[in-house]
């Protein structure tokens, strides 16, 4: 009797350990999907980090990986409370994308933690990898600094030496605003002056009177996603670049010079980590994705691609799903795929080449998602801070 109930208590509890034991390595897309970073990574973040579990495979160490995906709508509050959930209930073992700096910040804080990795591809701020590090922390694609050595220095050199800046107002616009003003100064320009500009505007004329006003050869929109292309369109109505002044996106990307179409953003200088038709293998991602989505992936959305696949890399190279031990190898394995050729320094920051591109006039265009020239490369170690430095505590 006694060994049959011993029997029943070691069944039992095999039983329920099994989906512990089961459970696959589960990776979380949280971003923007219904507002106004929705094109920016949105769905179609999913779609790239879907088609990097199928290059990888389907499976690590033995197991299934899964994706699960949530809209945090911008909302830092609500972002938390779902990447709470998945990390507590669901047992997601990383969180990608994170779409609007403010939100990539929270996460950032939490998965300290709850000692879990987050990479972050769709926010911005450098403050990522620099006062707001953390050891599972990880930051892909870009940031504000890159944006800011690619687009500012260029223009500066170009002799666009006084610039105004129209700025999202969260933390985003502020450190690309910041990141920005500190090249065109080191340069020897000027920042004129500066405008906030809340989240998700409809109306951008008082600010756009403003920087009209103040006759910077340069208006910077550090903001982004349909922000940037409403202000373009806006910035048209009121005549600002046949007037002489030149508008800077600092932040953007395929999706957006595609919104706006050709005749509206030819001439336009911005910085990317990523275009799908820079060579063979930008040009395979690409085609693949566009077979999938009836689009071209910008620098978010094949950014996600790279980071879930290093991710899963790092877990194979580790042989476990130990945090401490995954993170480690994500600062050891180089990065060499379709997005980029990078490493990973200690505070996180991936560093890969960055690339500085004029959109075409439509007469130069010669076939779909044609729309960029090469103007210059942004050597990586030139573009991010030097974990040395950046700011982070962990790299002093």
């Amino acid at each position: 009797m006694k060994s049959g109930l011993l029997a029943a208590v070691a069944i039992s509890a095999l039983l329920l350990a099994a989906p512990a034991f089961a459970q696959g390595v589960k990776i979380g897309i949280l971003n923007d999907q219904s507002g106004v970073y929705a094109d920016y990574g949105g769905k179609w973040s999913v779609e790239a980090a879907k088609m990097a579990i199928e290059d990888f495979g389907g499976e690590v160490l033995g197991q299934k990986i899964e994706l699960v995906t949530a809209d945090h709508q911008n909302k830092p509050d609500l972002a938390t409370s779902i990447a709470r959930r998945w990390y507590d209930v669901e047992n997601v073992d990383m969180i990608t994308e994170l779409t609007t700096s403010s939100v990539a910040l929270a996460i950032h804080e939490l998965s300290k933690e709850k000692k879990k990795i987050d990479i972050v591809v769709g926010a911005a701020t450098s403050r990522l990898t620099g006062d707001a590090c953390q050891p599972y922390g990880f930051h892909w694609a870009f940031d504000t600094r890159a944006l800011a050595v690619g687009t500012g220095g260029a223009l500066v050199k170009a002799g666009g030496d006084s610039w105004f800046f129209l700025t999202a107002d969260y933390a985003f616009g502020y450190a690309l605003e910041k990141d920005t003003s500190e090249i065109v100064t080191a340069n020897g320009g000027k920042v004129l002056g500066s405008v906030r500009v809340p989240l998700n505007s409809s109306d951008f004329s008082s600010f756009l009177l403003q920087a009209q006003s103040s006759k910077a050869k340069i208006v910077g929109l550090a903001n982004a996603g349909l922000d940037t292309t409403n202000s373009i369109k806006q910035a048209a109505e009121f005549g600002i670049v046949s007037g002489g002044q030149k508008l800077a996106g600092l932040l953007m990307v395929l999706s957006d010079v595609h919104g706006l179409g050709l005749q509206v953003a030819q001439g336009l200088v911005l910085t990317e980590g990523y275009y799908w038709d820079l060579n063979d293998k930008t040009r395979d991602l690409g085609e693949r994705f566009f077979k999938r989505t009836g689009r071209m992936p910008n620098m978010i959305q094949a950014g996600t691609y790279s980071a879930t696949l290093s991710y899963l890399k790092a877990v194979k190279a580790a042989g476990s799903k130990d945090t401490e031990a995954i993170a480690k190898k994500l600062k050891e394995l180089p990065v060499d795929d379709a997005f980029a050729k990078g490493k990973v320094l200690d505070n996180g920051r991936m560093v890969h080449d960055m690339y500085l591109f004029e959109v075409k006039k439509p007469s130069e265009s010669k076939k779909p998602w044609d729309y960029y020239k090469q103007l210059a490369v942004v050597p990586g170690d030139q573009a991010f801070f030097t974990a040395k430095d950046s700011g982070c505590p962990l790299t002093k």
